[in-house]
């Protein structure tokens, strides 16, 4: 479902992407770990099409990113979800799914952040009163609404306490039991040993590990990221 080819990409002549191959299947978790600036934001911003590779091909689907229309395959979770603090969370679902050409009823809005775990005392207040994890919930809704197939998210755990942690994880083995692609840059290893069907270790623009999750535990995990990067 997601596929990239030899990427490459230079920003002002410093290579921050170099030859970078991967595959993610329908249904899988796919958690890339590095450091800072090692290339994971910007793999993600190239299937997004909000940057283009200088070169190498990426794929969604049969659909070619910056040949074909493939918005409509993805949504984005980013770090912190940017979403209307004067709006209610079925408002902001209601009008990021109009957007994306989708138009539901307030019943059908509703059973989109239920889905998610969204408590339904909450699901008609201002976002101004949402937590990180709250907010994220919308967000994820907002994938489910616009039926996306493949979910960006980019350091999604960051500054969420252990119980929304956990609930976070337990979505997103839904999700992928839903047949949705996750591809997510991280830095929590624990997490992405708990969450991940594949993890990939980025160090200086390259993919230098890619490792069945099965097959390794967090310690392992991160002995060997040391060790990489």
């Amino acid at each position: 479902m997601l596929k990239a080819i030899n990427i490459t990409k230079s920003y002002q002549g410093k290579l921050a992407l170099r030859i970078v191959s991967f595959e993610v299947a329908k249904g899988e978790i796919f958690c890339l770990l590095g450091q800072n600036g090692a290339g994971k934001t910007t793999t993600i911003n190239i299937f997004l099409g909000f940057i283009k590779m200088d070169n190498g091909q990426a794929f969604i689907g049969d659909k070619e990113v910056g040949v074909d229309d493939t918005n409509h395959l993805t949504a984005y979770i980013p770090e912190t979800v940017q979403l209307y603090g004067n709006l209610t969370g079925a408002e902001n679902l209601d009008f990021f799914s109009r957007l994306a050409g989708f138009k539901y009823t307030t019943s059908e809005l509703e059973n989109f952040l239920t889905k998610t775990g969204l408590q339904s005392d909450a699901q008609h207040k201002r976002l101004s009163s949402y937590s990180k994890g709250m907010r994220q919930k919308v967000g994820i809704a907002v994938a489910l609404a616009k039926n996306a197939e493949v979910i960006f998210m980019d350091e999604p755990t960051s500054g969420l306490d252990p119980k929304a942690t956990s609930e976070f994880t337990k979505i997103c083995k839904e999700l992928a039991q839903m047949g949705k692609v996750i591809f997510m840059a991280t830095h929590d290893i624990f997490n992405a040993v708990e969450l991940a069907t594949t993890i990939g270790i980025m160090k200086e623009g390259s993919l230098v590990q890619q490792l069945n999750a099965n097959e390794i535990d967090a310690g392992q995990l991160n002995q060997l990221y040391l060790e990489t990067i």
